[in-house]
């Protein structure tokens, strides 16, 4: 299965990849790693994460990063809707659905 992003989640995981690149080097590289083998999780088997929003809002972990993924199914592919972090602007996602 494939993904894609809400306009607004590609403009946030863009900016996080800027941000950490801009603390120390290869630290957006961790980040890009970090969100990708994420995904791949959620690509071979979507529904095996928590129900974050009902009807069909789920979220997984990025691994050494304070965010979540808030992310759907729709047409046989995986809509990411938020890059979201941890402590931060709690459900401020959920305009995007």
């Amino acid at each position: 299965m494939k993904y894609f992003f809400h306009p607004d989640a590609e403009a946030e995981h863009l900016a996080e990849v800027a941000f950490y690149e801009s603390r120390r080097k290869g630290l957006g590289a961790r980040y890009l790693a970090s969100f990708g083998a994420a995904m791949e999780r959620v690509c071979s088997d979507p529904k095996q994460f928590r129900i974050e929003c009902e009807p069909d809002l789920r979220r997984i972990r990025l691994r050494g990063f304070p965010f979540a993924i808030i992310y759907r199914e729709r047409g046989g592919q995986v809509q990411v809707l938020a890059i979201a972090h941890h402590r931060r602007r709690p459900g401020y996602w959920a305009t995007r659905i």
